[in-house]
């Protein structure tokens, strides 16, 4: 009969959706403790994923340090960066944002830095560009490379203070009122555009070899991932068994990584690969680096002062304020994304605040340090979140503590840096793909029929694009008369994030528009909390802090604090605001994957 075909209909509706459900399940939650073997595993896919973000700064910096020839240098300040973006990533998921987020070098910095380095008084001796001059064991080799380290760590520490002063300030917390969908979208989704240029740069080392590393990450995390493995396992029930392990979607992103550096290693070996650095190709052998490994250390200890005392130089310190302010955008948006990914509601203004100002401290460690850099969120491993559908705080913790490892040991570095280019350009091509398509789902609760929302997104993202596509072909076109103000119009309208989450900003809160179009649903008393799977109080600050503090009444006014309002069942004031901010945000609660 009718009434029984469409029974039928709705249970095969009902069965695709818990089909659906299933597929986008985490399988484990930020609060969760996956086994410890599991949490290795995971700790070091993710080292590796931030491994080549994370080394190609300090070689960057190296030809404006004067340090091209000094192998050696290098190597100690990828130990450094190594060292500080483990013990940030500690403080960060501990007492800062508290979500599975690493932290890690900001490319942010580097024009600033560049620029400040290629002033006249900056600009290295001809002597130190050819190779057959450079001593590296002389004392006047060892002081153009360290005053000019001495001076860019200065300049760092004293920029990192803006956004120490924001962060703890509570500024980011008050200005996340105004901030919604149309704010948030294009900033996400441009942090992911923006890096097309270096994935590809890489990736056309070899496009045979960064192709197979794609799509064996495709292959592992989208067509295998729901093929259980048997592998062995034993409980004093059981005892020795097998037991079925999702091996492919849990280290989707680890396996397509050793794949392809294995089968580079075996080209290598066998010299198929070309062994002229003028041919195409040989950046996908594994012994282009090989003389990092012979050169570096067993052990190597960084401390701050490393080099000297540090200096300051105001031109520096304007310019690169302005990357600090990229990268509290950039953060802010990476925050929203890592909490999505995660099932967890979007965080409250008070972690937002203590993520920002524990960013900040970390950029002043980064300084005092001496890598030549300050700290942010990555996006990349934000992706990998969604991708293995594991987002354990646990598991990036680990994750600190490997990376503050191979800051001491300085061979496991050396080891490392034999991943090919086009391995690593291969996996930035999934990575930054998940990072967009992150960014573009936080539309899905404004109203996209709106031509008022399609005006905004494609405005703010279209002029993201052409402004500092414009401004990098025509240098000289910003000329005040003051070079730092030069400096800072630069950097902030060359940086694709700042130009579309500030356009996407000003318009969403000028434009008259409903609550509906902007994406901020007029639920002011609705409960969402079941609409996530975590909990607020994942924010909540350890070790019982933040019991002890709801006790003291004062602490309701420290912007960077937890309040729990005993009189409102147990409850925070804070989450009852933030609960119905995540209903503005997320509408249905849905977790964003690649698809």
């Amino acid at each position: 009969s009718i009434l029984q075909i469409c029974s039928l209909e709705c249970q095969k509706s009902h069965d695709i959706s818990s089909a659906s459900e299933d597929r986008n399940q985490l399988t484990y939650l930020v609060t969760d403790a996956p086994p410890w073997y599991l949490c290795i595993f995971l700790a070091i896919q993710h080292c590796l994923t931030a491994f080549g973000a994370t080394i190609s700064i300090p070689l960057i910096l190296s030809e404006g340090l004067c340090l091209q020839h000094d192998s050696l240098t290098q190597s100690h300040l990828i130990n450094s960066i190594f060292f500080v973006s483990g013990l940030c990533t500690l403080l960060q998921v501990t007492f800062g944002v508290r979500l599975p987020i690493l932290q890690g070098g900001t490319f942010s910095l580097l024009t600033p830095t560049m620029a400040m380095l290629s002033m006249p008084q900056w600009e290295c001796p001809a002597w130190t560009r050819n190779a057959s001059l450079v001593d590296t064991s002389l004392l006047v080799f060892k002081e153009e490379w360290q005053i000019r380290l001495r001076n860019l760590q200065g300049s760092i520490m004293v920029a990192s203070l803006l956004q120490i002063v924001v962060g703890f300030s509570g500024v980011i917390g008050f200005l996340m009122r105004f901030i919604g969908p149309l704010t948030i979208a294009p900033t996400i989704t441009l942090i992911g555009l923006s890096l097309f240029e270096s994935s590809a740069a890489k990736a056309g080392t070899h496009w045979g070899i960064s192709a197979m590393t794609t799509l064996l990450i495709i292959l592992f995390s989208q067509y295998l991932r729901l093929i259980p493995v048997p592998v062995p396992a034993y409980n004093k029930i059981k005892k020795l068994h097998t037991s079925k392990f999702y091996i492919f979607q849990r280290f989707s992103i680890l396996l397509g990584i050793v794949v392809s550096w294995l089968f580079c290693y075996i080209l290598t070996v066998s010299d198929v690969l070309p062994s002229n650095p003028a041919h195409y190709g040989h950046l996908a052998r594994t012994d282009v680096k090989g003389n990092v490994i012979s050169d570096a250390s067993w052990f190597t200890f960084p401390y701050p002062g490393q080099w000297g005392v540090p200096a300051v130089s105001l031109a520096g310190v304007f310019g690169l304020m302005s990357g600090i302010f990229c990268t509290m955008a950039e953060s802010v948006g990476d925050y929203y994304a890592c909490a999505k990914l995660s099932g967890a509601p979007p965080p409250p203004r008070h972690a937002i605040n203590r993520g920002i100002g524990v960013q900040g401290l970390g950029s002043l460690l980064a300084g005092a340090f001496g890598t030549g850099n300050g700290t942010t969120s990555f996006s990349e491993n934000v992706a990998v979140l969604g991708i293995t559908k594991v987002s354990s705080r646990r598991v990036i913790l680990l994750s600190g503590v490997f990376m503050i490892l191979i800051g001491i040991f300085g061979k496991i570095s050396a080891v490392i840096t034999t991943i090919p280019d086009p391995v690593v350009g291969g996996m930035f091509m999934v990575m930054f793909g998940v990072i967009t398509a992150t960014g573009i789902s936080n539309l899905q609760s404004t109203d996209m029929n709106s031509s008022r929302t399609i005006f905004i997104f494609g405005f703010s993202m279209f002029s993201a694009l052409s402004i500092p596509n414009w401004i990098v072909k025509n240098p000289g076109s910003l000329h005040t008369g003051v070079k730092e103000v030069d400096h800072v119009l630069h950097i902030l309208l060359t940086t694709n994030m700042f130009v579309g989450g500030f356009l996407g900003f000003i318009l969403d809160n000028t434009i008259p528009g409903t609550k509906r179009e902007r994406g901020l649903p007029d639920r002011e008393h609705e409960d969402v909390s079941d609409k996530f799977s975590a909990s607020l109080e994942l924010y909540d600050l350890p070790f019982g802090i933040t019991s002890f503090l709801s006790s003291q009444s004062w602490v309701r006014y420290v912007p960077f604090c937890p309040w729990r309002d005993r009189d409102t069942d147990g409850r925070t004031e804070d989450n009852n605001v933030m609960l119905r901010r995540g209903s503005e945000l997320s509408s249905h609660g849905e977790i964003v994957e690649m698809r």
